[in-house]
């Protein structure tokens, strides 16, 4: 029974957008599977990891039978990617057996049954429901996701909060070492539309959900809509979904974090404090990534040493009249803010030794981000 028939780019680009999650090592060996529906001429691919799950739809059937198998991701991927662009590639399914053909090229997988494939059970309703454009989410995303931490015993740190309320959505990541927060408004203006039942909605979106939508919107003004439920989240865009369980647990008070008082502030060009950080990072090790921070009148010093004695100085010209001040931080930090930012100009705020220091950009009137000091 023949399943589909397209271009290979046509079945490889679905394939690849839904296998990001797929476990190579897996206890239940389904899991490594892709699940293919075909109903009609609409074929849906279906990949899970327990916890979460992307279904791509496209337009490639042949024939009007309704079928589901599940085979191989990897395999099927890989041989996608061997195959010329060029012929038709048909896929069909025979005795528990996948045939995958191009011209004179053939290979057969093995299938296991649909009906064992684990599908994510979804929400039985969604009380909160938002639309905006790929490009607004995507940079909303792309202002804040590196603060979030990757394995931290304090589960709820690895994921990035979204906070719903009538007229705002804001995104907040943190590692306990640094945090990042930016915010946007609904309006007709801005096209983000924002319903929910509830004056405000805090929600915890793993990791992994958020790192695989980034593979996947574009900055188009193309629509992704995300709906919310007390235990789920699922974002539809183009023609993709994901469904994702939320992370329980309590978030930092974000907003407890957020310095409000500093009284030193300096304007500085973002290409040219990166440029000094990275090449005072060369002098680090990755036991220790520290870079002090020498601020006084009209200069700030940008500096590192290591075990072997070795040193790193980088003097900045700005505009500051006050107090001197010594401040240390992991150089890390402040490199992914500065790389991730793509304004011209970042303001840094400090006040002293030990408090906390604050990034903001005038492009970005609504970021922020927050980064704890270290000894030096």
């Amino acid at each position: 029974m023949i399943l589909i028939k397209a271009q290979r780019d046509a079945l490889l680009r679905p394939l690849q957008m839904v296998s990001g999650i797929v476990e190579r090592r897996h206890t239940l060996p389904i899991l490594s599977n892709v699940l293919i529906q075909k109903k009609g001429a609409v074929v849906s691919l279906i990949s899970t990891d327990i916890e979460m799950q992307i279904t791509s739809f496209s337009e490639m059937g042949s024939g009007s039978e309704d079928v589901a198998t599940t085979v191989s991701a990897r395999k099927l991927l890989d041989i996608l990617r061997s195959l010329p662009n060029e012929n038709e590639v048909t896929v069909s399914l025979a005795n528990r057996k996948m045939s995958i053909a191009q011209g004179k090229s053939r290979f057969q997988l093995q299938t296991l049954a649909a009906e064992e494939f684990p599908t994510v059970a979804q929400a039985p309703e969604f009380p909160a429901h938002v639309t905006l454009s790929q490009k607004q989410f995507k940079q909303l995303l792309h202002l804040v996701h590196f603060a979030m931490a990757q394995q931290d015993i304090r589960y709820y740190l690895n994921g990035l909060l979204l906070v719903i309320e009538a007229n705002e959505l804001k995104a907040v990541a943190t590692d306990g070492h640094r945090l990042a927060y930016c915010a946007i408004a609904a309006s007709e203006e801005s096209g983000i539309h924002i319903q929910t039942q509830a004056e405000r909605l805090e929600v915890i979106v793993p990791r992994k959900a958020i790192m695989e939508l980034q593979k996947l919107l574009n900055d188009s003004p193309d629509v992704i809509s995300i709906d919310l439920a007390t235990n789920q989240v699922r974002f539809k865009l183009n023609s993709v979904e994901i469904i994702s369980k939320l992370i329980e647990g309590k978030f930092p008070d974000y907003q407890r974090v957020i310095p409000k008082g500093h009284t030193k502030h300096l304007m500085l060009s973002r290409e040219v404090l990166l440029g000094a950080l990275q090449r005072a990072a060369i002098l680090t090790t990755d036991k220790f990534k520290g870079v002090r921070l020498s601020l006084s009148n009209d200069v700030l010093k940008v500096s590192s040493t290591n075990a072997e004695q070795e040193e790193a100085l980088e003097e900045l010209e700005v505009a500051y009249q006050g107090e001197p001040l010594d401040i240390g931080f992991n150089v890390q930090y402040l490199l992914d803010v500065l790389t991730n930012l793509k304004n011209a100009d970042v303001q840094l705020s400090l006040q002293d030794p030990t408090s906390s220091a604050l990034i903001t950009t005038p492009a970005e009137p609504e970021f922020r981000y927050v980064v704890m000091p270290m000894r030096i």
